[in-house]
């Protein structure tokens, strides 16, 4: 079994439904619970929120969860962040590695954010966001873990005192054989190996490379290829899900909280089409129960509007004015708290179909909602899964990352009500 532990809730989906595709039974979990039984799962991911908290509260659940997976039959874990390496100098990728690393005893860990399937690639160690170096990208203006380097051996090196090394995308292209050979010169305990990756080829060629590896650590793409792996080693075909999950439940509404270039043009694109929009203004409002309290109010107004939506996400000039006014730390506190408030009160009044854009907001919705797991679904976008969750109440979830999806996304995903 494949063990996978993700920084946050929609990295968790979107290497969910990487697996699923291959043809793995794949079960996603959000909340830990000794008495859960997995049965007969090829790959298990468990959804974390570590991505931006401190580093030691970062690397204790990472540990939890992996003795979890453990307990469970896991034979190899697969560490998930971001395909833009999100995180700071003093970030969390390194330090929870370092702690992976050192429990599971790897001799050496691979690193590889590149997903192509998404426009991230990575050559000669720098990485690329749609043909554009990350630094160049919309990426260095985030508002949490703004990416103003794009040669990630530098990025990584300055979280963690263990060897980065780079393997290039002129040793990728020899094959895996090659690779395997170049992993046995690292083959000492804390060494890190990033490695180059262009295309799916790429991907294949590593995951066949380190198929067998304790401990490997990337996004999606690297756990499509590892995955196709392990199902051709079990004989398991390709998986087309044709499910009704999140197409069915009404009403529905999206939620947004990311800054991300894209979400902000899937905002503009859903209010352009008509969608009711109700802005959380933090720096107005500095208080989460009260833009809560206000955000479910309109939203009782809106009694014959299909598909609202309840959004905080700003552009870069008006997001950098409230976190200078509030702090960063305070104004996210303040809008992920809200938007949890919001999310169990749209569910109390009956919506069964919640679309949220933003890792920090996603996993702010899924722990208000108490949701243990769910089910994976089609996509409504590449790496973006319907979940229709567990329980006797249950509702579908599109947990969107930021950077993700057409602009139309989050308009389709809303739909239209039944009545």
């Amino acid at each position: 079994m494949i063990g996978a532990i993700a920084d946050d809730f929609t990295g968790a989906t979107d290497i969910a439904v990487a697996f699923r595709r291959q043809g793995l039974k794949t079960t996603i979990i959000f909340r830990l619970d000794e008495k859960t039984v997995l049965s007969d799962s090829d790959a298990v991911v468990i959804a974390l929120k570590i991505r931006t908290i401190d580093a030691v509260d970062a690397v204790d659940r990472a540990l939890t969860a992996l003795h979890w997976l453990q307990a469970r039959g896991a034979k190899q874990i697969l560490y998930k962040y971001c395909s833009t390496f999100d995180s700071r100098p003093d970030g969390n990728i390194g330090p929870v590695v370092d702690a992976l690393s050192r429990s599971l005893n790897a001799r050496h860990v691979i690193f590889v954010p590149a997903s192509p399937q998404h426009g991230r690639t990575q050559y000669m160690g720098h990485l690329f966001v749609d043909r554009t170096l990350l630094s160049e990208s919309p990426m260095r203006h985030h508002p949490l873990t703004p990416m103003r380097q794009s040669h990630l051996p530098t990025v990584l090196s300055e979280q963690t005192e263990h060897d980065v090394a780079l393997i290039d995308h002129r040793a990728v292209a020899q094959g895996p054989e090659h690779i395997v050979s170049l992993l046995k010169e690292f083959d000492t305990p804390g060494s890190y190996v990033l490695i180059d990756a262009l295309d799916e080829n790429d991907l294949r060629t590593i995951g066949s490379a380190c198929a067998n590896d304790v401990l490997i650590t990337g996004a999606a793409g690297l756990a499509a290829a590892v995955g196709e792996a392990h199902a051709r080693h079990l004989g398991k075909q390709p998986d087309y899900d044709h499910s009704n999950i999140g197409h069915e439940l009404f009403p529905a509404v999206a939620l947004a909280g990311s800054c991300s270039a894209r979400t902000l043009e899937q905002i503009e694109f859903m209010k352009h089409q008509g969608h009711p929009a109700h802005l959380l203004n933090a720096l107005e409002t500095p208080d989460a129960d009260l833009l809560a309290h206000r955000a479910l109010g309109w939203y009782d107004e809106q009694t014959h509007a299909a598909g609202p939506l309840i959004y905080s996400s700003l552009p870069p000039t008006q997001l950098h004015i409230t976190q200078q006014h509030l702090g960063t730390a305070r104004a996210s506190s303040i809008l992920e708290a809200a938007m949890g408030l919001i999310a169990s009160g749209l569910v109390d009044r009956g919506a069964r179909r919640l679309i949220v854009a933003g890792g920090e907001t996603s996993g702010a919705v899924v722990t208000a909602l108490n949701i243990d797991g769910g089910v994976i679904g089609p996509e409504a976008a590449t790496g973006v899964p319907w979940i229709r969750t567990t329980g006797t109440k249950p509702i579908d979830l599109l947990l969107k990352s930021g950077n993700f999806g057409e602009p139309d996304l989050l308009t389709k995903s809303v739909g239209k009500e039944n009545s």
